[in-house]
């Protein structure tokens, strides 16, 4: 396992979240790697993906919006 320093982590709400407070997820760029978080409860854990598992979470939940 790949440790990750997240303290510096710029983390950004993703452009499909909505403004009314819903479900809300942040993505922050890491060192080779992206987290994603919940917004509203961004202590109680979060992924972080390497380049291929990135790429495969997007493509399934695109498919799931479709």
């Amino acid at each position: 396992m790949k440790l990750v320093d997240q303290a510096a982590a710029q983390w950004r709400k993703s452009s499909h979240s909505g403004h009314e407070g819903g479900q809300c997820v942040e993505v922050a760029d890491l060192t080779g790697s992206v987290g994603v978080r919940d917004s509203k409860a961004p202590d109680r854990g979060r992924l972080v993906l390497d380049g291929r598992e990135w790429r495969s979470f997007v493509r399934s939940v695109r498919e799931l919006a479709a």
